[in-house]
């Protein structure tokens, strides 16, 4: 090799070295750009207090929750109410959310991390991670990170099958390739709408009456609260457990979703329940199954005002009545606060598992107490 050639090939090999130097300068800006150092934490900075949007999206679906004049809605629900208590928990832990681990794996072996960017997944959204964007009222963007799969340990325990807890989350910061490990799994960022509704819902205390109709035709009732519940008509007796778990299930629903594009009046064969309640109160309660599977539509219209004057009580001394009135005007306020929550949930349609159901949903002759056979002759 003659001292030209030998110049040339220095020459481009300080060409290449620079190439990957500034490669190298470049990758260590992007994973400092990102805050991606042990003990980091990449939401130091946010603003939380200015963010109005929660955008989660997955390979198969995205929930949006947003600030709507005073309240967190659910946009893919119509702007139900949103769980306040489950987005504040979130925006209180990402500004303490730190780096624990960072990897370094190529962009190949992103899928098995789930990692790929839901924009980007394929069919079926296989493989893909869960994008998280924060903006503020006027949708600029505050902060993104794109989760993957949890950190799952596993405890010691003598059983066979050993407890496991999610203990972090393998994220990407946009714009890095460095794939870090955060020292929360964030389980609930999950892109579900129906996992961020505000499940407050009816319940109905101080039964009545109890009138079934549609697909079962009865009635029961009670004279005083804690009377006996009896057939309002018809021949029979009525079963006591039976009276008791219909109307205890009354006052233990809940709901699993909101069905916004469903109508009380396109049910299907509806079942409507009347209650009456001591509290002077009428809840209508209609329900119809669901298609393709074993849940139930419902919806609940409330009429009627609790009364605004204490009965006094039989044989009352005068020296109680100041104690009285003072607890009947507290329980009345708590009472009238809980019917105005009631009464605003008039206009949707929910989804109820039919399991909670079921007491309600017998028909007359299974509320029949079963005769006793007859005692034998010796």
């Amino acid at each position: 090799m003659n001292r030209k050639a030998f110049l040339t090939l220095l020459a481009a090999l300080l060409v290449l070295g620079g190439a990957g130097l500034a490669l190298f300068w470049q990758d260590l800006s992007s994973w400092r750009s990102a805050d991606a150092k042990i003990g980091a934490k990449l939401f130091d900075k946010l603003p939380v207090n200015d963010v109005a949007q929660i955008h989660l999206k997955d390979g198969k679906g995205e929930a949006t929750l947003a600030i709507k004049g005073q309240r967190w809605v659910v946009k893919e629900r119509s702007d139900y109410n949103a769980n306040v208590q489950d987005i504040g928990d979130l925006l209180v832990k990402l500004p303490d959310l730190k780096v624990v681990q960072t990897e370094n794996v190529g962009a190949s072996l992103f899928p098995r991390l789930d990692l790929v960017d839901p924009a980007k997944a394929g069919k079926g959204g296989d493989n893909a991670g869960t994008m998280l964007e924060l903006s503020d009222k006027n949708r600029k963007l505050l902060g993104s990170l794109l989760l993957g799969k949890k950190v799952i340990k596993t405890e010691d325990s003598p059983l066979p099958i050993k407890p496991q807890t999610p203990v972090g989350r393998y994220v990407l910061v946009p714009g890095s390739q460095n794939v870090l490990v955060v020292s929360d799994a964030l389980t609930s960022a999950e892109a579900r709408p129906e996992r961020w509704l505000a499940k407050d819902f009816f319940k109905v205390e101080r039964i009545k009456a109890l009138t079934a109709s549609g697909g079962a035709q009865w009635k029961i009732a009670r004279r005083e609260e804690y009377g006996q519940w009896k057939f309002a008509g018809g021949g029979g007796e009525l079963d006591p457990s039976a009276a008791v778990a219909a109307v205890n299930a009354l006052a233990a629903l809940a709901f699993t979703d909101i069905a916004p594009e469903v109508k009380a009046d396109s049910f299907n064969d509806p079942r409507t329940y009347t209650v009456e309640t001591f509290d002077d109160l009428t809840y209508t309660i209609r329900l119809a199954k669901k298609p393709g599977g074993d849940d139930y539509y419902l919806t609940v219209a409330i009429s009627g005002e609790p009364p605004r004057q204490r009965r006094p009580e039989k044989g009352e001394k005068p020296e109680d009545k100041a104690r009285l009135d003072k607890q009947f005007a507290e329980d009345l306020k708590k009472l009238d606060e809980r019917v105005k929550g009631e009464k605003s949930l008039a206009p949707w349609t929910y989804v109820v598992a039919g399991k909670t159901l079921e007491p309600l949903l017998k028909d007359r002759a299974q509320l029949v107490a079963a005769t006793k056979p007859p005692a034998s002759k010796r």
